[in-house]
Protein backbone atom coordinates (compact mmCIF):
# COMPACT_ATOMS: atom_id res chain seq x y z
CA UNK A 1 0.00 0.00 0.00
CA UNK A 2 1.29 3.59 -0.83
CA UNK A 3 2.14 6.16 1.86
CA UNK A 4 -1.71 7.78 2.66
CA UNK A 5 -0.02 11.48 1.83
CA UNK A 6 -2.17 12.98 -1.06
CA UNK A 7 -2.85 16.40 -1.84
CA UNK A 8 -6.63 16.07 -3.53
CA UNK A 9 -7.16 18.88 -6.32
CA UNK A 10 -10.66 19.46 -7.08
CA UNK A 11 -10.68 20.78 -10.29
CA UNK A 12 -14.37 22.21 -10.71
CA UNK A 13 -13.48 24.28 -7.47
CA UNK A 14 -10.58 25.50 -9.60
CA UNK A 15 -13.22 26.24 -12.58
CA UNK A 16 -15.52 27.61 -10.02
CA UNK A 17 -13.13 30.41 -8.46
CA UNK A 18 -11.99 31.04 -11.90
CA UNK A 19 -15.43 32.67 -13.53
CA UNK A 20 -15.42 34.12 -9.91
CA UNK A 21 -13.40 36.04 -11.25
CA UNK A 22 -13.92 36.89 -14.15
CA UNK A 23 -17.36 37.77 -13.15
CA UNK A 24 -16.31 40.85 -11.39
CA UNK A 25 -16.05 42.84 -14.59
CA UNK A 26 -18.29 42.40 -17.47
CA UNK A 27 -15.18 44.53 -19.96
CA UNK A 28 -12.31 42.63 -18.58
CA UNK A 29 -10.82 39.56 -19.43
CA UNK A 30 -8.97 37.49 -16.76
CA UNK A 31 -5.35 35.46 -17.26
CA UNK A 32 -5.18 32.53 -15.14
CA UNK A 33 -1.58 32.87 -12.80
CA UNK A 34 0.38 29.36 -12.84
CA UNK A 35 3.44 30.32 -11.66
CA UNK A 36 5.31 28.48 -9.08
CA UNK A 37 3.57 24.96 -10.48
CA UNK A 38 0.61 26.64 -10.00
CA UNK A 39 0.71 27.32 -6.80
CA UNK A 40 1.61 23.67 -6.00
CA UNK A 41 -1.35 22.42 -7.65
CA UNK A 42 0.35 21.21 -10.83
CA UNK A 43 0.88 24.02 -13.55
CA UNK A 44 0.01 21.80 -16.64
CA UNK A 45 -2.99 20.16 -15.37
CA UNK A 46 -4.38 23.36 -14.02
CA UNK A 47 -3.72 25.28 -17.37
CA UNK A 48 -5.65 21.95 -19.24
CA UNK A 49 -8.61 22.53 -16.77
CA UNK A 50 -9.02 25.78 -17.84
CA UNK A 51 -7.61 25.81 -21.01
CA UNK A 52 -11.55 26.82 -22.61
CA UNK A 53 -11.99 29.31 -20.03
CA UNK A 54 -9.06 31.77 -19.76
CA UNK A 55 -7.51 33.54 -22.68
CA UNK A 56 -3.98 33.11 -21.21
CA UNK A 57 -1.98 31.85 -18.79
CA UNK A 58 1.22 33.98 -16.46
CA UNK A 59 4.14 32.38 -15.16
CA UNK A 60 7.08 33.49 -13.53
CA UNK A 61 9.96 32.39 -16.14
CA UNK A 62 10.45 30.82 -19.18
CA UNK A 63 11.10 27.29 -17.90
CA UNK A 64 7.79 27.55 -16.38
CA UNK A 65 6.47 28.58 -19.80
CA UNK A 66 8.48 26.05 -22.13
CA UNK A 67 6.79 23.24 -19.58
CA UNK A 68 3.31 24.56 -20.37
CA UNK A 69 3.94 24.72 -24.48
CA UNK A 70 5.39 20.81 -24.20
CA UNK A 71 2.25 20.20 -22.80
CA UNK A 72 0.48 21.41 -25.37
CA UNK A 73 -1.02 24.69 -23.74
CA UNK A 74 -1.30 27.45 -26.95
CA UNK A 75 -2.70 30.51 -24.91
CA UNK A 76 -0.25 33.56 -24.67
CA UNK A 77 1.86 33.16 -22.08
CA UNK A 78 2.92 35.86 -19.91
CA UNK A 79 6.21 36.39 -18.11
CA UNK A 80 5.52 38.10 -15.24
CA UNK A 81 9.43 38.77 -14.68
CA UNK A 82 10.38 39.04 -18.31
CA UNK A 83 13.78 38.02 -19.42
CA UNK A 84 16.96 37.20 -17.10
CA UNK A 85 19.56 36.99 -19.68
CA UNK A 86 19.03 38.05 -23.74
CA UNK A 87 19.82 34.17 -24.41
CA UNK A 88 16.46 33.95 -23.61
CA UNK A 89 15.17 36.15 -26.50
CA UNK A 90 15.42 33.61 -29.14
CA UNK A 91 12.88 31.27 -27.22
CA UNK A 92 10.70 34.02 -26.39
CA UNK A 93 9.89 34.86 -29.96
CA UNK A 94 9.61 31.57 -31.07
CA UNK A 95 6.92 31.23 -29.04
CA UNK A 96 5.34 34.74 -28.66
CA UNK A 97 5.65 34.69 -25.23
CA UNK A 98 4.97 37.81 -23.64
CA UNK A 99 7.97 38.89 -21.37
CA UNK A 100 7.58 42.37 -18.55
CA UNK A 101 10.31 44.65 -19.23
CA UNK A 102 11.11 46.32 -15.79
CA UNK A 103 14.38 47.33 -16.33
CA UNK A 104 16.72 49.53 -18.55
CA UNK A 105 19.20 46.67 -19.47
CA UNK A 106 16.26 45.13 -20.98
CA UNK A 107 14.89 47.53 -23.22
CA UNK A 108 18.51 48.02 -24.22
CA UNK A 109 19.19 44.34 -25.00
CA UNK A 110 16.16 43.81 -26.79
CA UNK A 111 16.87 46.68 -28.81
CA UNK A 112 20.30 45.14 -29.56
CA UNK A 113 18.64 41.44 -30.43
CA UNK A 114 15.78 43.63 -32.88
CA UNK A 115 18.70 45.27 -34.60
CA UNK A 116 20.49 41.97 -34.94
CA UNK A 117 17.09 40.03 -36.06
CA UNK A 118 15.29 42.63 -38.47
CA UNK A 119 12.94 39.90 -39.72
CA UNK A 120 10.87 39.97 -36.57
CA UNK A 121 8.32 42.47 -37.25
CA UNK A 122 4.81 42.76 -35.45
CA UNK A 123 5.39 39.27 -33.39
CA UNK A 124 5.96 40.26 -30.17
CA UNK A 125 3.36 41.81 -27.71
CA UNK A 126 5.19 42.88 -24.46
CA UNK A 127 4.04 44.12 -20.72
CA UNK A 128 5.48 47.40 -19.65
CA UNK A 129 6.29 47.63 -15.44
CA UNK A 130 5.13 50.87 -13.86
CA UNK A 131 6.78 50.90 -10.29
CA UNK A 132 4.16 52.74 -8.52
CA UNK A 133 5.02 52.45 -5.29
CA UNK A 134 5.81 48.73 -4.27
CA UNK A 135 9.41 49.73 -5.02
CA UNK A 136 10.45 46.10 -6.28
CA UNK A 137 10.60 46.28 -10.27
CA UNK A 138 9.55 48.87 -12.44
CA UNK A 139 9.87 51.94 -14.25
CA UNK A 140 8.91 55.52 -12.36
CA UNK A 141 5.73 56.85 -13.87
CA UNK A 142 8.07 59.86 -14.75
CA UNK A 143 9.92 57.46 -16.96
CA UNK A 144 7.32 55.14 -18.49
CA UNK A 145 5.90 57.20 -21.08
CA UNK A 146 9.27 57.67 -22.94
CA UNK A 147 10.37 54.18 -22.43
CA UNK A 148 6.68 53.19 -23.88
CA UNK A 149 7.70 55.38 -27.11
CA UNK A 150 11.00 53.55 -27.08
CA UNK A 151 9.46 50.05 -27.45
CA UNK A 152 6.54 51.21 -29.52
CA UNK A 153 8.63 52.52 -31.87
CA UNK A 154 10.38 49.12 -32.21
CA UNK A 155 9.04 47.52 -35.32
CA UNK A 156 8.63 43.95 -34.07
CA UNK A 157 6.14 45.22 -31.03
CA UNK A 158 2.85 44.33 -32.05
CA UNK A 159 1.38 45.35 -27.92
CA UNK A 160 2.27 47.19 -25.00
CA UNK A 161 0.11 46.35 -22.12
CA UNK A 162 0.85 49.04 -19.13
CA UNK A 163 1.10 47.07 -15.71
CA UNK A 164 1.86 47.14 -12.23
CA UNK A 165 1.37 45.40 -8.55
CA UNK A 166 -0.54 46.62 -5.72
CA UNK A 167 1.21 46.10 -2.40
CA UNK A 168 -1.52 46.82 -0.14
CA UNK A 169 -4.69 45.31 -1.92
CA UNK A 170 -5.61 42.93 1.00
CA UNK A 171 -6.36 46.17 3.33
CA UNK A 172 -9.47 47.64 1.95
CA UNK A 173 -8.59 50.73 3.46
CA UNK A 174 -5.41 51.12 2.30
CA UNK A 175 -4.93 54.33 0.59
CA UNK A 176 -1.51 53.58 -1.06
CA UNK A 177 -3.80 51.18 -3.32
CA UNK A 178 -6.11 54.17 -4.49
CA UNK A 179 -2.53 56.42 -5.19
CA UNK A 180 -0.97 53.00 -6.65
CA UNK A 181 -4.08 52.67 -8.85
CA UNK A 182 -4.41 56.92 -9.81
CA UNK A 183 -0.75 56.44 -11.25
CA UNK A 184 -1.21 53.67 -13.30
CA UNK A 185 -5.20 54.52 -14.83
CA UNK A 186 -3.50 58.39 -15.36
CA UNK A 187 -0.59 56.71 -17.75
CA UNK A 188 -2.82 54.48 -19.06
CA UNK A 189 -4.82 57.36 -20.43
CA UNK A 190 -1.95 59.33 -21.43
CA UNK A 191 -0.71 56.27 -23.47
CA UNK A 192 -3.56 54.56 -24.49
CA UNK A 193 -2.59 51.12 -24.16
CA UNK A 194 -4.00 47.92 -22.28
CA UNK A 195 -3.57 47.98 -18.83
CA UNK A 196 -3.35 45.24 -16.09
CA UNK A 197 -3.33 45.55 -12.35
CA UNK A 198 -6.06 43.87 -10.83
CA UNK A 199 -4.14 40.55 -8.50
CA UNK A 200 -6.74 38.25 -6.20
CA UNK A 201 -7.28 41.43 -3.37
CA UNK A 202 -8.09 43.73 -6.00
CA UNK A 203 -9.90 41.31 -8.07
CA UNK A 204 -12.58 40.15 -5.06
CA UNK A 205 -12.11 44.33 -3.36
CA UNK A 206 -11.13 46.85 -5.44
CA UNK A 207 -13.84 47.63 -8.09
CA UNK A 208 -11.98 50.44 -9.67
CA UNK A 209 -8.84 48.10 -10.62
CA UNK A 210 -11.15 45.77 -12.71
CA UNK A 211 -10.35 46.98 -15.86
CA UNK A 212 -8.20 45.59 -18.79
CA UNK A 213 -6.51 42.11 -17.93
CA UNK A 214 -7.24 40.52 -14.18
CA UNK A 215 -4.36 38.49 -13.14
CA UNK A 216 -6.33 36.07 -10.55
CA UNK A 217 -3.61 34.14 -8.50
CA UNK A 218 -4.38 32.77 -5.28
CA UNK A 219 -7.80 33.41 -5.77
CA UNK A 220 -7.85 30.98 -8.46
CA UNK A 221 -6.70 28.11 -5.79
CA UNK A 222 -9.42 29.15 -3.08
CA UNK A 223 -7.79 30.57 -0.71
CA UNK A 224 -9.20 34.24 0.38
CA UNK A 225 -6.97 37.21 0.74
CA UNK A 226 -9.45 38.39 3.04
CA UNK A 227 -10.46 37.67 6.58
CA UNK A 228 -13.66 35.20 6.63
CA UNK A 229 -16.42 37.62 6.25
CA UNK A 230 -15.79 38.89 2.67
CA UNK A 231 -18.66 38.23 0.52
CA UNK A 232 -16.59 37.62 -2.54
CA UNK A 233 -13.65 35.97 -0.77
CA UNK A 234 -16.33 33.84 1.04
CA UNK A 235 -17.42 32.51 -2.14
CA UNK A 236 -14.13 30.86 -3.24
CA UNK A 237 -13.78 26.93 -3.23
CA UNK A 238 -11.48 25.03 -1.56
CA UNK A 239 -9.22 23.38 -4.64
CA UNK A 240 -6.60 21.57 -2.34
CA UNK A 241 -7.40 19.07 0.19
CA UNK A 242 -3.82 17.79 1.99
CA UNK A 243 -5.08 14.42 3.75
CA UNK A 244 -3.44 11.54 4.89
CA UNK A 245 -3.94 8.95 7.83
CA UNK A 246 -3.13 8.02 11.42
CA UNK A 247 -0.41 5.15 11.46
CA UNK A 248 0.28 4.78 14.66
CA UNK A 249 -2.22 5.47 18.41
CA UNK A 250 -0.63 5.40 21.41
CA UNK A 251 -1.79 6.08 24.89
CA UNK A 252 0.85 8.22 27.28
CA UNK A 253 0.77 9.20 30.99
CA UNK A 254 0.96 12.57 32.33
CA UNK A 255 4.45 14.14 31.98
CA UNK A 256 5.49 12.32 28.92
CA UNK A 257 7.45 14.25 26.58
CA UNK A 258 6.10 13.90 22.63
CA UNK A 259 8.40 14.36 19.63
CA UNK A 260 12.23 16.43 19.00
CA UNK A 261 12.99 18.62 21.87
CA UNK A 262 10.45 17.60 23.95
CA UNK A 263 8.70 20.77 23.25
CA UNK A 264 5.31 18.71 24.32
CA UNK A 265 5.12 17.40 27.49
CA UNK A 266 1.71 15.55 28.54
CA UNK A 267 -0.44 17.09 31.33
CA UNK A 268 -2.76 14.60 31.11
CA UNK A 269 -3.26 10.98 30.12
CA UNK A 270 -3.19 11.50 26.49
CA UNK A 271 -3.80 9.44 23.64
CA UNK A 272 -1.15 10.72 20.13
CA UNK A 273 -1.70 9.97 17.01
CA UNK A 274 1.16 9.98 14.47
CA UNK A 275 0.47 11.26 10.85
CA UNK A 276 1.93 10.34 7.54
CA UNK A 277 3.17 13.71 6.96
CA UNK A 278 6.53 16.17 7.71
CA UNK A 279 8.44 18.87 6.70
CA UNK A 280 9.85 16.33 4.12
CA UNK A 281 6.49 16.92 2.22
CA UNK A 282 6.27 20.28 2.74
CA UNK A 283 4.60 20.57 5.69
CA UNK A 284 5.90 23.61 7.63
CA UNK A 285 8.05 22.91 10.80
CA UNK A 286 7.34 26.03 12.40
CA UNK A 287 3.98 24.90 12.91
CA UNK A 288 3.07 25.63 17.01
CA UNK A 289 1.70 23.19 19.22
CA UNK A 290 -1.97 23.66 19.25
CA UNK A 291 -2.01 23.79 15.02
CA UNK A 292 -5.33 22.48 13.85
CA UNK A 293 -5.63 19.16 11.62
CA UNK A 294 -9.14 17.71 11.26
CA UNK A 295 -9.25 13.61 12.35
CA UNK A 296 -12.34 11.97 11.40
CA UNK A 297 -13.83 15.90 10.73
CA UNK A 298 -13.22 16.26 14.24
CA UNK A 299 -10.82 19.23 14.92
CA UNK A 300 -7.39 18.22 16.82
CA UNK A 301 -4.16 19.48 17.69
CA UNK A 302 -0.66 19.09 16.76
CA UNK A 303 1.42 18.07 20.06
CA UNK A 304 5.36 18.57 19.40
CA UNK A 305 7.93 19.59 17.00
CA UNK A 306 6.76 18.57 13.14
CA UNK A 307 9.37 15.46 11.90
CA UNK A 308 10.47 15.19 8.28
CA UNK A 309 8.40 12.54 7.57
CA UNK A 310 5.91 12.62 10.41
CA UNK A 311 3.50 14.71 13.05
CA UNK A 312 1.97 14.21 16.16
CA UNK A 313 -1.68 15.39 16.83
CA UNK A 314 -3.40 15.46 20.40
CA UNK A 315 -6.48 12.78 19.87
CA UNK A 316 -8.09 14.26 23.31
CA UNK A 317 -10.81 15.26 20.94
CA UNK A 318 -11.43 11.98 18.67
CA UNK A 319 -10.81 9.67 21.48
CA UNK A 320 -11.89 6.93 18.97
CA UNK A 321 -9.57 7.34 16.72
CA UNK A 322 -7.68 4.59 15.62
CA UNK A 323 -4.78 3.06 12.62
CA UNK A 324 -5.85 4.07 9.46
CA UNK A 325 -8.70 7.23 10.33
CA UNK A 326 -8.33 10.29 7.89
CA UNK A 327 -6.47 13.41 8.56
CA UNK A 328 -6.70 16.51 6.83
CA UNK A 329 -3.84 18.85 7.29
CA UNK A 330 -5.39 21.88 5.46
CA UNK A 331 -8.54 22.02 3.20
CA UNK A 332 -11.87 21.01 2.89
CA UNK A 333 -13.40 21.95 6.56
CA UNK A 334 -9.93 23.34 7.65
CA UNK A 335 -9.05 26.59 5.97
CA UNK A 336 -5.24 26.94 4.42
CA UNK A 337 -5.51 30.72 5.87
CA UNK A 338 -5.98 29.26 9.12
CA UNK A 339 -3.60 26.72 9.34
CA UNK A 340 -0.80 28.77 8.15
CA UNK A 341 -1.51 31.59 10.69
CA UNK A 342 -0.25 28.96 13.11
CA UNK A 343 2.69 28.59 11.20
CA UNK A 344 3.24 32.70 10.96
CA UNK A 345 3.15 32.48 7.56
CA UNK A 346 0.59 33.26 4.49
CA UNK A 347 -1.56 30.44 3.07
CA UNK A 348 1.17 30.90 -0.72
CA UNK A 349 3.50 29.82 1.61
CA UNK A 350 2.12 26.49 2.80
CA UNK A 351 0.61 25.67 -1.03
CA UNK A 352 3.45 26.74 -2.73
CA UNK A 353 5.78 24.86 -0.80
CA UNK A 354 4.00 20.83 -1.11
CA UNK A 355 6.97 19.16 -2.50
CA UNK A 356 6.71 16.45 -5.40
CA UNK A 357 6.63 13.70 -3.42
CA UNK A 358 3.20 14.25 -2.47
CA UNK A 359 1.33 13.19 -4.98
CA UNK A 360 -1.49 15.36 -6.24
CA UNK A 361 -4.82 13.03 -7.29
CA UNK A 362 -7.35 15.15 -9.32
CA UNK A 363 -10.90 15.06 -8.95
CA UNK A 364 -13.90 16.51 -11.05
CA UNK A 365 -11.96 16.55 -14.01
CA UNK A 366 -13.51 17.90 -16.54
CA UNK A 367 -11.33 17.04 -19.19
CA UNK A 368 -12.51 13.37 -18.52
CA UNK A 369 -15.84 13.38 -18.81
Amino acid sequence: MARPLVAEINLAALRHNYQLALSQSATSSALAVVKANAYGHGAVKVAKTLADLAPAFAVASIEEANELVTAGITQPITLLEGFFDASELPTIFANSYQPLIHNHWQVTELIHYLAEHPQAKASLSLWLKVDTGMHRLGFSPEQTADIYTQLKDLAAIKEITLTSHFACADDLTSQATNQQLKLLTDLQKQLACPISIANSPATLGWPASQTGYLRPGIMLYGASPFAPGHLLGDQLQTVMTLKSQLISVRDLPAGEPVGYGARFVTQKPTRIGVVACGYGDGYPRQAIDGTPALVKGIKCQLAGRVSMDMLTLDLTNCPNAQVGDEVILWGENLSVNEVASYCDTISYTLLTCLLPRVKRQYINDVSEE
